[in-house]
């Protein structure tokens, strides 16, 4: 249970690879809300559900083999946001990991839940040995915000990169943070 008022009822914990397949419809929700909220993250409209459902069934292999870390956020129980710890990396790069796909719906932001996922997801990567932490997201929006707040640096914004879900195309930020301890 992360403390604090804001926090109230919130834990983060990590999915296991077995609880994936009863928890899409709620993950699915989340992602759905969402792109339709105008995240971009690597969807476009029409987005409908079963597309979002599609999504998280399809991670389901790199799950289980370990290539991925789930870490969901929950308020009072229900799932309201999620975040990927991507530790498959070459050997020679298997001191770092990347964050995906870190979403918190709709109705449950500005409540912390994007901060404590990527505190949680900071303190995943050092229990795997990580030290370099990567990320990519969409230049000047609250996100990007969040992350330089939490000690990320920008290394680089690529023009034209990803389509936001109404298919205009923006620019994305390659931020990175080094952990200590790790």
């Amino acid at each position: 249970m992360i403390p604090g008022p804001m926090n109230a009822g919130l834990s983060i914990d990590e999915l296991a690879a077995a609880e994936l397949p009863a928890a899409v419809p709620a993950l699915a929700g989340v992602l759905h809300a969402c792109v339709h909220g105008g995240a971009s993250v690597g969807f476009v409209l029409p987005f409908p559900m079963e597309e979002a459902a599609a999504f998280w069934r399809g991670l389901l292999p790199a799950f289980r083999q370990g290539d991925r870390l789930l870490l969901v956020a929950r308020l009072e129980g229900r799932i309201v946001g999620t975040a990927q710890l991507v530790l498959a990396m070459p050997p020679n790069g298997r001191h770092r990991a990347e964050i995906a796909k870190v979403l918190v719906h709709p109705e449950a932001r500005r409540r912390g839940i994007a901060a404590a996922l990527m505190r949680a997801a900071e303190a995943a990567a050092r229990q795997h040995g990580r030290r370099l932490l990567l990320l990519d997201t969409t230049t000047g929006r609250d996100a990007e915000r969040l992350y330089a707040g939490l000690g990320y640096q920008r290394l680089a914004v690529v023009p034209g990169y990803a389509r936001d879900p109404d298919g205009t195309l923006g620019p994305t930020s390659i931020m990175t943070k080094e952990l200590a301890d790790a």
